[in-house]
């Protein structure tokens, strides 16, 4: 599959129709239909259900999609980073989830952009399930995830900081009052729990009992829209402090009795050549 073709694709896609999109690509109508249907027979699916009302992606068609954008994204930082070797421009991506650590990590971009302001820094943010699959795939750099890491697949730098572990609840819930949460107190109440399945093992060993002791009433992904729902009453959400400001608002945080502490890592791919941008982030990293 040629870049170009991938990007005849995703240009119709993005229109919604095959006119608007050959317009956008400055080539006549037939011959983006043409290398559409080359496309499909290259790859022996489906990628379009053509009606009179416009066209809609298959499963097959809308699976390309997200994984061209990924593609041609990578290829244009690929490029950029080629491009600008010898100046020390182009991106970097970091990845993390939601933690204070961040704040370390503005610092050291703070540096790094002051010193070389041709670098662009990207930001993506997820749990440490999507960073991970993102760092495998090459579409981010770096990422930001707790420990235990995989030390023969990654390269780390532990950051002296560290998360502390809690209950949000508003504040008419009947744990509001206590200084501090213990596994029996977590027994009869509604809960959020983080999606990541590194973080639930965790809350399992300090608890000492299975999830299946507790009444999960979902997952949350980020925190922020979980909060709505801890400020609305539904239930109390299992996170990490400082993540959500409880000032000014009908929200409590009560910290975990024993305290439940997560170490933060930045992993890079230990097989991946960095660009001269990755490489300076490194240093500067390293250095902190």
């Amino acid at each position: 599959m040629e870049f170009r073709t991938l990007n005849y694709f995703l240009t119709v896609v993005q229109e919604k129709s095959i006119s608007h999109a050959a317009e956008v690509l400055h080539i006549s109508q037939p011959a983006l239909s043409q290398q559409l249907k080359q496309l499909e027979t290259e790859l022996n699916t489906k990628l379009f259900d053509r009606g009179h009302r416009g066209i809609r992606l298959t499963e097959e068609g809308m699976y390309l999609a997200n994984r061209g954008k990924e593609i041609l994204s990578l290829v244009d930082k690929t490029t950029k980073n080629i491009t600008n070797e010898k100046q020390i421009a182009g991106e970097i991506t970091i990845g993390g989830g939601e933690t204070k650590s961040m704040g370390l990590i503005a610092k050291i971009v703070d540096q790094l952009v002051s010193q070389y302001p041709e670098i662009n820094i990207n930001l993506y943010s997820g749990n440490a399930d999507d960073v991970l699959e993102k760092l495998e795939h090459g579409i981010i750099d770096f990422g930001l995830v707790i420990d235990p890491v995989e030390k023969q697949k990654y390269a780390a730098k532990k950051l002296p900081t560290v998360d502390y572990w809690g209950l949000l609840v508003c504040k008419d819930h009947p744990l509001a009052k206590k200084e501090n949460i213990r596994p029996d107190d977590l027994l009869n109440i509604p809960l959020y729990l983080s999606s990541q399945s590194y973080s639930n093992n965790k809350i399992s060993t300090w608890s000492g009992k299975s999830l299946d002791h507790f009444h999960i009433i979902g997952n949350y992904n980020l925190l922020y829209n979980a909060s709505l729902m801890v400020q609305a009453g539904i239930a109390g959400a299992l996170c990490i402090a400082g993540i959500i400001n409880t000032t000014d608002t009908n929200l409590v945080f009560i910290p975990l009795k024993p305290s439940l502490e997560s170490e933060i890592n930045v992993i890079w791919k230990r097989d991946q050549k960095q660009s001269k941008a990755g490489e300076i982030f490194i240093k500067y990293l390293k250095e902190m």
